[in-house]
C-alpha cells in the first residue's frame, strides 16, 4: 500500500524530520540481515552466531533485549578487520539485501519532507558504518547511529559513546543539535518509528508516527491519537 506523503501543517518554526531505519523505512532489520549475510557467505559461523541472532531479535522487538548486548553483539561482527576491508562486502549487503527492501513509498515520503524544506535525519540503534550507505541511497545527509569503536584503525567489535538507542536516541539528538547551536524546541519536529523501543523518540517531538507499528507501540498510537502509516 502506498503511504501519503506527508502534508506539512504551516508553521513558523523550522521543521525537523527523524526516521528510524529498521523496520520503518527498511522492510527488515539490518543488524539482523547482516549477521544472516555474514553467515551465507561464510565470514560468521552459523551454528555460533544463528540460535543468538534469533534471540536478540525477539527480545528487542519485545523491547526487552539490553541496550549495550544488543548493540555490541552486531558491532562484534565487525570485529578485526579495517573499514577497508570490509567495504566489498558492505557494498554487496546494500546491493543485495538492503535496496531491494526499501520501499518507493519510504523513498517518497523522505523526498516529500526534503521538497518541503524539512531537514531530515536518520536516527538508528544500528552502527553508523553499516547504515551510512543506506543513508545515502536513501538521500538523507544526516545520520545519528551507535558509532562502533576503532584502535589502529581496525574495528575492536565493541562500542563507543551512548547507544542511539531508547532513551539514548533522545540524547544523542540533543547533543547532534547542540553541536549546530541548535535545540529541539526551535523545531516543529515530527518522529517516524516502528517499535516501542523508539517510544522517548516519539514522546520527544511534537507530532509522532508509527510506522509498521509493533503491538505494544500500536497500543499506544491508537490511545494517544498518534498517526499510523504503512510504506509497503
Amino acid at each position: 500500500m502506498q503511504a501519503p506523503l506527508h502534508s506539512p501543517t504551516p508553521s513558523a518554526c523550522p521543521r525537523l524530520a527523524l526516521f528510524d531505519l529498521d523496520h520503518t523505512l527498511l522492510l527488515g532489520d539490518s543488524d539482523v540481515l547482516w549477521c544472516e549475510f555474514l553467515m551465507d557467505q561464510g565470514v560468521l559461523d552459523r551454528a555460533a552466531f544463528e540460535s543468538r541472532n534469533r534471540d536478540i531479535e525477539a527480545r528487542y522487538k519485545a523491547g526487552s533485549v539490553d541496550p549495550a548486548e544488543f548493540a555490541n553483539f552486531y558491532v562484534s561482527t565487525l570485529a578485526g578487520r579495517t573499514p577497508a576491508q570490509w567495504e566489498p562486502l558492505r557494498q554487496q549487503f546494500l546491493r543485495q539485501v538492503v535496496q531491494p527492501r526499501i520501499p518507493p513509498a519510504a523513498l517518497a515520503l523522505v523526498r516529500s519532507h526534503q521538497q518541503q524544506g524539512d531537514q531530515v535525519v536518520l536516527t538508528t540503534a544500528t552502527n553508523h558504518f553499516l547504515t551510512e550507505l543506506t543513508a545515502i541511497h536513501l538521500g538523507i545527509g544526516e545520520v545519528i547511529a551507535t558509532e562502533p569503536a576503532l584502535r589502529d584503525g581496525v574495528f575492536t567489535g565493541a562500542t563507543t559513546g551512548v547507544l542511539n538507542m531508547r532513551e539514548g536516541k533522545v540524547t544523542r539528538l540533543h547533543a547532534w543539535l547542540a553541536e549546530r547551536g541548535l535545540a529541539l524546541a526551535g523545531f516543529d519536529s515530527t518522529g517516524y518509528s516502528d517499535s516501542i523501543n523508539d517510544l522517548p523518540l516519539l514522546e520527544a517531538v511534537d507530532t509522532p508516527v508509527a510506522v509498521h507499528a509493533d503491538a505494544r507501540l500500536a497500543a499506544i498510537a491508537a490511545e494517544r491519537g498518534w498517526k499510523s502509516l504503512r510504506l509497503d
